[in-house]
């Protein structure tokens, strides 16, 4: 039982920090940061997003192809398009996504 418990509080602290920045009429931001090593689980967003590196290093992995980024990159992200983000170095970046989109978790 304790096994079961820690593994699961090590899953959510592996996990990069997702912050709800601000929302608009059209738009909404959110901030992912961390560290080399995290990994965000696979998940897709109900709408396009864009997501837009300021520091560090990802892979974005989707089936059937893998776009690694650096600081300066981005990339649109399909529309319900399963998809999970691996840092490779200590990363800081910016998702823009429609105010009615959902991210799911898969």
């Amino acid at each position: 039982m304790w096994g079961e418990t820690k593994t699961k509080i090590m899953e959510v602290l592996n996990k990069p920090k997702l912050i709800h920045l601000a929302s608009g009429e059209t738009f909404k931001l959110f901030f992912i940061e961390g560290n080399t090593g995290m990994k965000m689980p696979p998940h897709h967003s109900t709408q396009d997003a864009i997501i837009v590196i300021q520091k560090g290093e990802a892979l974005l992995q989707m089936p059937h192809e893998d776009h690694f980024l650096k600081r300066g990159d981005s990339f649109i992200i399909p529309a319900k398009k399963e998809h999970s983000l691996t840092i490779k170095k200590d990363l800081k970046a910016i998702a823009v996504m429609a105010v009615e989109s959902e991210i799911i978790f898969i």
